[in-house]
């Protein structure tokens, strides 16, 4: 036991103590704000295009559509109109060209970002929209969406409808309530009553997380040490169930200082902000029991994972090697993602209920659908298997581990299935 603490606490030490890994995890809140965050700042700080509306309909569009390009969104407009009047004499298209390019003949104009060509009549309106931006169709949609506004006024007006009763009559909708037997406060639906089904989710998320960057720290360790010939020392010195385990236990606890900092400053952030929501998490957490639930399945799941990964790097000399045995595991691991937002909406899908009974997939679902009291003979019948494949897929590891950490060279699956099955 003391030689398994201790390899764990070697493993933890060679990543905790490392300034890099400190960096590392402090600055993924700060990429993640950014994530969030940059495209709106982009947006707003963005220089604005300047736009020349063409309106050579039948009918008066330009103003609408003027007045849908200046009106703010986000503080400010979304482009600048400027009047531009062609020259009768030459083709239009090369003039637009000219102005996007050279700029308006005058000194001192501008070059043009877009062009906005509106031509016909009646129900027959046409919209030819030059822009320096391929990428970006905000501003078509804009325009497109100012003259149709236009049109269906002017086709209300002619029908004796104005446009003021036409938006009341919009705006008309129902107050709808929700209401569930399994609610409280007199069976209305709130925000605490939703909660159990976003936290399900969020934890088996967290679960996901915590396997897929847990399982490359374990895989590049193992290689690392099997490249360097320190397996087969550690070998000498202690059993493969404590080497084994003990570079689980180590891993894990990097994973878990990595999630630890982060619920930390996710809750005090929560906490600061919304006290209320925070304790309603807090007692659907203790409540119902499911912390119980949710640190089975993340221990079921984690050791399942982490000793394949952990057997497959025994067998790798370097991670290119890995790469072919790690499709198949990784394909696994995205399979359940996909559900997961399907087993918090329907929960008792018989599909959902058949996946779960898949020990591959039961941490990841029965997480989700904890929240949503399943019955007893699910979780209970679901977690045995669970529990007994983790013990099979432990045992197997181990001796893949052995026979791996083991063998030099490359080995195919012939040599593959008998190395484990001797167990040497």
């Amino acid at each position: 036991m003391m030689r398994l603490l201790r390899i764990a606490a070697r493993e933890y030490g060679a990543y905790v103590r490392t300034v890099g890994f400190w960096l590392s995890m402090l600055m993924m809140p700060v990429v993640g704000a950014l994530a969030f965050g940059a495209p709106a700042y982009l947006e707003r700080t963005s220089p604005l295009p300047t736009v020349a509306i063409l309106d050579q309909s039948a009918g008066n569009f330009r103003e609408p559509v003027a007045r849908a390009l200046q009106r703010a969104t986000e503080g400010k407009p979304t482009a600048v109109v400027v009047s531009a009047k062609p020259d009768p004499a030459r083709p239009l298209e090369a003039q637009v060209k000219a102005w996007m390019t050279d700029g308006f003949p005058r000194p001192g104009d501008p070059v043009l970002g877009a062009v906005a060509i509106i031509r016909g009549a009646g129900d027959a309106v046409t919209i030819d929209v030059w822009s320096n931006n391929l990428a970006d169709r905000s501003l078509e949609r804009r325009v497109s969406g100012a003259v149709a506004d236009e049109m269906q006024t002017r086709r209300l007006a002619t029908l004796g409808v104005d446009q003021a009763s036409l938006k009341a009559a919009q705006a008309l909708e129902p107050k709808v309530a929700s209401f569930s037997p399994k609610a409280g406060g007199g069976g209305k639906v709130a925000l605490r009553d939703r909660l159990p089904g976003i936290v399900g989710f969020a934890a088996a998320m967290l679960l996901w997380s915590m396997i897929f960057t847990g399982a490359g720290i374990l895989l590049n360790s193992v290689i690392e040490e099997k490249s360097n010939r320190v397996l087969e020392v550690l070998l000498a010195s202690a059993s493969v169930p404590e080497i084994m385990f003990g570079k689980i236990l180590g891993v894990a606890g990097v994973t878990l200082t990595v999630l630890a900092v982060w619920a930390g400053v996710g809750g005090s952030l929560l906490v600061a902000a919304q006290p209320a929501v925070a304790a309603d998490v807090a007692s659907v957490l203790m409540g119902k029991g499911l912390i119980f639930y949710f640190l089975f399945y993340l221990v079921g799941g984690y050791l399942m994972y982490a000793a394949i990964f952990t057997a497959i790097g025994s067998f790798c000399e370097t991670t290119r090697e890995a790469q072919t045995l790690l499709g198949p595991v990784m394909a696994l691991l995205t399979i359940p993602v996909i559900f997961l937002t399907q087993a918090i909406r329907r929960p008792d899908s018989p599909m959902l209920e058949a996946l779960s009974w898949f020990p591959p997939f039961t941490p990841f679902l029965m997480t989700a659908r904890a929240a949503s009291e399943p019955p007893l003979w699910q979780v209970l019948g679901t977690g045995t298997l669970m529990a007994l494949t983790v013990a099979l897929v432990v045992w197997v590891a181990g001796r893949a581990f052995r026979a791996g950490a083991l063998s030099t060279g490359k080995i195919d699956l012939k040599g593959l299935i008998m190395r484990v099955r001797g167990g040497e």
